[in-house]
């Protein structure tokens, strides 16, 4: 008879998910040590309503798909964001409507230290808060996988070729792409104007 060793919280990924396919309880560390990165991802991409039941289908896929996990990848977060773009994907109508709907809302405000200074930062936040929400809702889908992986899910190229099964090669020219596309809908910063008016 094989002994099998319950993992603990401080075991890898690769581990939980093996012990998973014996008990398939075991899967719940995996939620419990991810879900709340997934949804903070998902919020940003396409609010709260429609967060939740994204991340929920995502471990939902994930958990019918531990068999085929790669067990020589100790680390399962690339995995799990990967399956999570995926549902994304499902929701993409959704996710352009959200960032439509912040590049036509008014920046939140935030505390400054005089009322000019604080119509000054809404000014200048919520006019590069539009600006970026409206060129996330421009970019191709693929371009803003790679660029929001990247930029809010705070992965390495390794990790984004990992998650979305692409080539290195690909991520670096969808992210170079995305954030040209990115800077030209933006103009230039506060600082590249001040250097530029001063010559």
């Amino acid at each position: 008879m094989d002994v099998v060793v319950l993992p603990d919280l401080s075991d890898p990924d690769a581990l939980l998910i093996r012990a998973s396919w014996d008990d398939p309880d075991r899967f719940a560390a995996l939620y419990d040590r991810y879900a709340a990165q997934l949804y903070r991802y998902a919020y940003r991409r396409i609010g709260a309503a429609a967060a939740e039941d994204v991340v929920a289908e995502a471990f939902l896929a994930a958990f019918r798909r531990r068999h085929t996990y790669d067990l020589s990848r100790p680390d399962a977060r690339p995995w799990l964001f990967g399956i999570l773009t995926r549902e994304l994907g499902r929701h993409e109508r959704a996710e352009r409507a959200h960032y439509r709907a912040l590049a036509r809302s008014a920046a939140s405000s935030t505390p400054a230290d005089s009322p000019a200074d604080a119509v000054v930062d809404r000014v200048s936040a919520g006019a590069a808060r539009n600006q970026l929400a409206a060129a996330l809702a421009a970019l191709p889908a693929r371009d803003r996988d790679v660029l929001l992986l990247v930029a809010w899910g705070d992965f390495a190229y390794g990790d984004v070729a990992s998650a979305l099964d692409i080539p290195v090669g690909t991520v670096r020219s969808r992210l170079n792409r995305a954030r040209r596309k990115v800077r030209d809908a933006l103009g230039p910063t506060s600082t590249e104007r001040t250097s530029n008016d001063g010559h």
